[in-house]
């Protein structure tokens, strides 16, 4: 597998409050909305020379060889976003963190600090608000580091160094705008999540530690389904970047069953667990599954 390493400008584009959009309109509608934003957020990466490494979620990953061709991609997501927002009875924001440094490409992936740091600045970035790093503003043209400011120093963890934190400025200035500096307007950083799995007698706790869980039938998997229905290795759940995500991989689908008894079918498709439910793997709930895999998310 070929290996490539180089600079490039790493992007994170998520929609802010999803979980709290999943609760207000119900996992069909959100699931939809959600796929649509990520779709017109794809677009605009592409119309800039981007390329999107992965979807986690209800966040993109994606990285720009240049940094010219990263601004003006947030810039232009955070606008078209925007103007949607204006006709739209559930609006969606977006939050976009970047950083530029060394990259490892391979299989399709990116890999790296890079990738790490811009994931963390994201983290601390509000609804409608671009964050990055000294060392792409370092990179732009005298007049788009004008449309830069610096809010922040802060420390990641596992770095020694602290960072310079700026926020671009894609609209005109506000007071919403120039706050992320107070703590009410940031999201935590270090926010610790856990997922607990059980089924049957079996209960497994997943979080950064335990980052992958693979269900099915097959003995090698780390819950093992008795039921024909479920493939050998049915479906994969993820830590990444503060979400759990479940991805199917089966020939029969996988059926997720939230704690307003709304499901979600899943046919070779990704979906982020949140709150609570229970997982059929092959079965429809309408069945009355009697192997399912109860979960909740803290």
């Amino acid at each position: 597998m070929r290996v490539i390493q180089q600079n490039a400008v790493v992007l994170f584009a998520d929609i802010s409050g999803s979980t709290a959009l999943y609760d207000r309109l119900g996992n069909k509608l959100a699931l939809q909305l959600v796929t649509q934003t990520l779709d017109t957020l794809t677009k605009v990466v592409s119309l800039h020379h981007g390329t999107v490494i992965k979807t986690i979620g209800d966040e993109i990953l994606c990285t720009f060889p240049g940094v010219m061709n990263a601004f003006d991609a947030a810039c232009g997501m955070q606008s078209i976003i925007d103007s949607q927002r204006m006709n739209n009875d559930n609006p969606i924001g977006i939050r976009i963190g970047l950083h530029y440094g060394e990259v490892i490409l391979e299989g399709g992936d990116v890999f790296g600090d890079t990738v790490n740091i811009a994931a963390r600045v994201t983290a601390i970035t509000r609804a409608r608000q671009i964050m990055t790093t000294h060392s792409l503003v370092e990179m732009l043209p005298e007049e788009l580091r004008k449309k830069t400011r610096s809010v922040m120093r802060t420390e990641f963890r596992g770095k020694e160094k602290s960072f310079d934190v700026f926020q671009i400025m894609w609209e005109q200035e506000n007071t919403i705008t120039t706050r992320i500096g107070l703590t009410a307007f940031r999201k935590p950083a270090e926010s610790r999540h856990e997922l607990i799995l059980r089924y049957h007698m079996q209960v497994v706790n997943m979080d950064e530690k335990l980052d992958i869980i693979v269900l099915g039938r097959g003995e090698e998997c780390d819950v093992m389904i008795r039921d024909n229905f479920s493939s050998r290795q049915h479906a994969r759940i993820e830590y990444n970047f503060g979400k759990f995500l479940i991805t199917d991989h089966s020939a029969n689908g996988t059926y997720i069953r939230f704690s307003d008894n709304q499901v979600i079918q899943l046919s070779h498709q990704q979906i982020v667990l949140h709150g609570a439910g229970e997982i059929s793997c092959g079965q429809p709930f309408s069945d009355a599954p009697s192997e399912v895999v109860e979960f909740i998310v803290q």
